[in-house]
């Protein structure tokens, strides 16, 4: 460690076996563990941002994982003389404490009741008093992260009433104001408004202020925290709109991030991947294939480059995971729009190992398709949640499905919606030149019923984007003119970068190995 101090081989800490002999004493602390808060606390206090970071990326894991695998951390009381009883590091120390025992165990309803005490009491102190500290922008993306992860699973767990015990259903009541669904957003929403961080990104655009290309940090001798929570609230704000369901107030929420550009958001890998996924989620829910296609691509292809850097990140497990979630969203994308021109070759090759045969499949529009597209989206999809309080009245029902099952339902709607267009693009991806009356016999209806599926087409090949304009998700536009309908096809560029780059690629492994053989 650069701070001069190893804490894996700290002097004074009990090894695994013995822990679990003498069970969980939430005031016993550790050598390292003493060691691990003062040097964090000073270093916190010099805004030494670069060995905070060291030391909550790496520390913190570090002695999570040899000394409190499958127990909580120190009690805040038991190491608080050791930081000079300081609020705001007490507060931190707690939210890490949280996020620790969220991971690792199973968090009782008073510790859910607790962490959202915790969070309260810390964004106040950011939202009302000067904060004179700065933080990695990794640590604030987790705070913004794991508060609406901490919110999504508390709904959650709260919607699963029948097997509640007296005790808990007693707590739920009393404690009502707990982890509502008015107060995290009022929480992002006042983080967005009191950075003023929406100015200070227009300002920017217009050369006047640095927030993007300092990555967020103050070096005039300022904070950073209020400035980036409120970047990272809007990220937030987005992901809560997408567990409820209303995707367009969740793409509004993002409107003053610029996704086309590099941004703060991309700093960290999670948020990079979190922004993407909700953005291009909600784009998919909302008909605009086309732009949830080409935020996929990029994302999944920055993450085919990038992984092997991340593999010791305590995130890399999360990142896979959502890798193979936004494959399966393209997918269900390309299928609903075959707009493949959209994708990379080295994303389109990993598409097709993966999902090649799902997808001729779900072209057909049958019963099996149905249940492909069916699997996919609830692999894919976020953990929606109703935020409602539940009926207390007996008998006590689970509730925990029944946003999924809405969203599923209104998304399998729309896929049965295409099921007749297909058949219309099938045979005007073959002529150029058609009379309604020759495509009304090939697809056995009458002219009547055809125009109306050629208006259904239209309407469904086009959608309102985020400045209210219509835009076409189609590879092929038609007019109809004195029965006659001509079909114009957009003409894809062929690319031939990609396939010399992955072969220049190969032929340098070929090289490397070729290298390491040491010839007679």
């Amino acid at each position: 460690m650069a701070t001069g101090y190893d804490y894996e081989e700290a002097p004074g800490t009990y090894d695994d076996a013995n822990h679990q002999d003498i069970g969980y004493d939430p005031n016993f602390v550790p050598d390292s563990v003493k060691s691990f808060v003062v040097h964090l606390y000073r270093h916190i206090r010099e805004k030494n941002v670069y060995e905070i970071h060291q030391m909550y990326e790496i520390s913190f894991q570090t002695l999570s994982d040899r000394l409190f695998k499958d127990t909580p951390w120190p009690s805040v009381d038991a190491v608080a003389h050791y930081v000079d009883n300081d609020q705001v590091f007490c507060l931190l120390y707690r939210e890490m404490w949280f996020r620790h025992l969220y991971a690792r165990l199973s968090p009782t309803l008073k510790q859910r009741i607790d962490s959202w005490d915790n969070y309260c009491s810390l964004f106040q102190v950011v939202l009302h008093r000067v904060v004179n500290m700065q933080l990695p922008n990794q640590w604030l993306w987790d705070m913004v992260d794991e508060f609406v992860y901490q919110f999504q699973s508390f709904c959650q767990y709260r919607a699963k009433m029948k097997n509640k015990t007296e005790q808990e259903i007693a707590l739920l009541r009393q404690f009502d104001q707990a982890w509502n669904v008015y107060g995290v957003l009022n929480y992002l929403q006042a983080f967005v408004e009191k950075s003023n961080i929406i100015q200070i990104l227009e300002q920017e655009k217009e050369g006047g202020e640095q927030f993007t290309a300092t990555d967020g940090y103050d070096y005039s001798g300022g904070s950073n925290v209020l400035n980036v929570l409120g970047y990272f609230s809007m990220v937030g704000l987005l992901r809560v709109h997408c567990l409820l369901g209303d995707y367009q107030t969740g793409l509004k929420c993002l409107l003053p991030i610029d996704i086309s550009q590099q941004g703060v958001y991309t700093s960290v890998i999670g948020s990079h991947i979190a922004t993407i996924y909700h953005y291009g989620f909600a784009n998919l829910m909302m008909r605009r294939y086309v732009e949830a296609i080409h935020e996929f691509n990029k994302i999944l292809l920055y993450i085919y480059k990038t992984k092997q850097y991340h593999q010791k990140s305590p995130q890399y497990e999360q990142i896979l995971k959502k890798n193979e979630q936004m494959y399966a969203l393209l997918a269900i994308c390309l299928s609903l729009c075959p707009q493949v021109k959209l994708v990379e070759e080295t994303v389109n090759s990993q598409l097709r190992e993966k999902y090649g045969e799902k997808m001729a499949r779900m072209q057909r529009y049958d019963d099996e398709a149905f249940a492909i597209y069916d699997e996919l989206f609830s692999y894919a999809c976020p953990k929606f949640i109703t935020p409602s309080a539940p009926s207390f009245e007996e008998p006590l029902v689970n509730y925990n499905q029944d946003a999924y099952r809405l969203q599923l339902k209104l998304f399998l709607y729309e896929v049965k919606q295409q099921q007749l267009l297909s058949g219309v693009r099938t045979f005007l991806k073959v002529y150029s030149t058609i009379s309604l009356g020759k495509l009304a016999n090939y697809m056995e209806v009458d002219e009547t019923t055809l125009r109306s599926i050629l208006l259904t087409y239209k309407h469904k090949t086009h959608a309102v984007d985020s400045d209210g304009k219509i835009i076409s998700n189609a590879d092929l536009d038609f007019y109809i003119d004195d029965d006659m309908i001509h079909v114009v096809e957009s003409k894809s560029v062929k690319r031939y970068g990609d396939y010399f780059l992955r072969q220049i690629v190969k032929l340098e492994g070929v090289i490397t190995d070729m290298d390491r053989i040491k010839l007679e």
